[in-house]
């Protein structure tokens, strides 16, 4: 592997116009953070880093401190350096030719090392555990995610209207053509974009909600570089969607009558001779998958909150919605949380359904990957696989609500284990401090309803 000022020297020759490039962390939240810098700082940059406070992993969705153990105005917010994530540097096409960005992580200034909290770090970890299976995953994610009028009503989003017909839709069409025909300008840019910035996209559908889409991800035999790319999808499809006169939106809920927007992971475990170890011809490999999802099922409750990060996200949870509110698995079963796809030999795999579109997917699959490797290591039983709707009702053993959720992942047993001792309660800080905060302001219904 090349260094990074190589690295930098190549993609200068390349794009000799380039100006500025953006260097940013992704945050407890998932969202890109950090500094623009002009083409006179590039070398610095990818030589030493750039200095960067070392709590911005821990901030809420706007970006605030709660000081979470410490961390932000008790130790001084002191600096850290970002630095470039090697084959992360990319063009920025929706900003034009003389821009680009890559993707950073945190060092500690003293010593160069990564952070306990930083949330690709952690997923880094919890996947180095499979080396002493001696196994391999490999992960990919399916984001799905509402396109927005760029104007809302009294607040309240609207479905983007047609770019060719000028219709706004009242009710999506899910697998329709004529959708994805509709709006293929916008979504031919995403995938264009992502082409640039080598994010390997591979299906595109309409969903069922109005101005609802999915964008399917290849699988990647490292969990950190599939994590990478949803993130570095999500920040493409917003980008593209603003510069095509929309707004695109990951959050679970923003319609009370539409589907939700998931995250949804799917997992395989390759061993060292390339074999698929939940392929039914592998010796054992039935009970390996059925232990996987056993390990999945006891980890969801205290999950919860990294799968559905604020208020909103637990609006998903509905029965009858193709929305998880179990413990289930099933073969071909979209009302199970952990659903087995069509498919056998190499393809042979789990899809986790339960996050939700904004969640980090650092976390989420930090959070899988946890249950996958507790679960074999235990040799735990899933029970009898669901065959019906495993939607109909909710499980009271789950918790559907953001309160019971910082509960369940505060006390947590499994997840300390991988995350690191202090990672669940640290988290459950900055997400209660968010809550509350949120929850300090009336909502519109209050008056409504008890004025």
């Amino acid at each position: 592997m090349s260094s990074p000022a190589a690295e930098l020297d190549t993609f200068l020759h390349a794009h000799p116009e380039l100006t500025h490039i953006d260097a940013f962390i992704i945050d407890l939240c998932g969202n890109a953070i950090g500094k623009r810098l002009p083409r006179s700082q590039m070398p610095g940059l990818f030589s030493t880093g750039t200095p960067t406070c070392a709590a911005m992993p821990l901030v809420d969705v706007l970006g605030n401190t709660a000081d979470p153990m410490g961390h932000g105005f008790s130790d001084g917010d002191p600096d850290a350096f970002a630095r470039p994530i090697a084959g992360m540097l990319a063009p920025v096409p929706w900003n034009g030719p003389g821009y680009a960005q890559v993707l950073c992580e945190l060092a500690r200034a003293s010593d160069g090392q990564p952070f306990w909290y930083d949330p690709r770090h952690i997923l880094a970890k919890v996947a180095e555990r499979f080396r002493g299976l001696d196994v391999v995953p490999v992960m990919a994610a399916e984001l799905e995610f509402y396109l927005l009028g760029s104007t809302q009503t009294g607040g309240a989003p609207v479905p983007a209207s047609s770019p060719r017909s000028g219709a706004t839709e009242s009710q999506g069409k899910v697998l329709s053509l004529d959708k994805l025909d509709e709006f293929s300008g916008v979504l031919s840019a995403i995938e264009k974009v992502c082409a640039a910035q080598t994010i390997p996209t591979t299906t595109m559908i309409s969903e069922y909600g109005a101005g609802q889409f999915e964008v399917n991800l290849a699988h990647q035999d490292d969990p950190v570089r599939a994590a990478d790319h949803a993130v570095l999808l999500r920040r493409v499809v917003k980008a593209v969607a603003r510069a095509e006169g929309m707004n695109a939106s990951f959050m679970s809920k923003p319609f009370a009558d539409q589907s939700g927007s998931g995250l949804h992971i799917h997992l395989s475990l390759r061993n060292a001779a390339g074999e698929n170890i939940f392929d039914r011809r592998v010796d054992g490999g039935e009970a390996l998958l059925g232990s996987a999802v056993a390990g999945l099922q006891a980890t969801m409750a205290e999950s919860m909150a990294i799968f559905a990060p604020n208020i909103n996200a637990y609006r998903r949870f509905k029965p009858d919605e193709f929305v998880p509110v179990t413990k289930d698995w099933g073969e071909n079963n979209r009302s199970v949380a952990f659903r087995l796809p069509i498919g056998e030999g190499r393809n042979r795999r789990v899809e986790h359904r339960v996050a939700g579109a904004e969640a980090n997917p650092y976390l989420v699959m930090a959070a899988v990957l946890a249950g996958v490797h507790h679960g074999i290591v235990n040799a735990l039983d899933p029970g009898d696989k669901h065959a019906g709707n495993a939607g109909a009702e909710l499980d009271s053993e789950l918790p559907l609500t953001p309160w019971d959720a910082f509960r369940a992942i505060e006390s947590a047993e499994i997840l300390p284990r991988y995350f690191g001792a202090d990672y669940p309660k640290i988290y459950a800080q900055v997400k209660q401090a968010e809550f509350n905060a949120f929850m300090e302001q009336p909502f519109s219904r209050e008056f409504d309803w008890y004025l």
